[in-house]
């Protein structure tokens, strides 16, 4: 199943499949460890997934979890469109993936 992720302005930004994050295009970027810690490919932490949004929660960092392999693209899933701008106090943290 495919969960979309979201700019602060609405826009799709990414989207995830199983524990990986990736661009729209397909291209693996990131994983999710535990739900919601978010990781570049690399292992290094970047923020949380918080209500389809990758953000600042404020809660330090959590270090390098290590490379997962790269799982190849996933193809390009297609575009939800806008869902409306939303704010929820957290800084958004996606661009530090790419």
């Amino acid at each position: 199943m495919i969960n979309y992720i979201y700019s602060e302005n609405g826009e799709p930004v990414g989207f995830l499949k199983g524990k990986f994050i990736y661009e729209l295009n397909g291209n693996p970027i990131g994983q999710i460890k535990k739900g919601i810690h978010a990781y570049k490919l690399s292992g290094d932490y970047v923020g949380e997934l918080y209500k389809d949004m990758i953000v600042d929660r404020h809660l330090g960092n959590l270090g390098n979890v290590g490379h997962p392999g790269n799982p190849g693209n996933a193809g390009c899933p297609g575009n939800p469109g806008n869902r409306g701008g939303v704010r929820y106090g957290y800084l958004e943290v996606f661009y530090k993936l790419l």
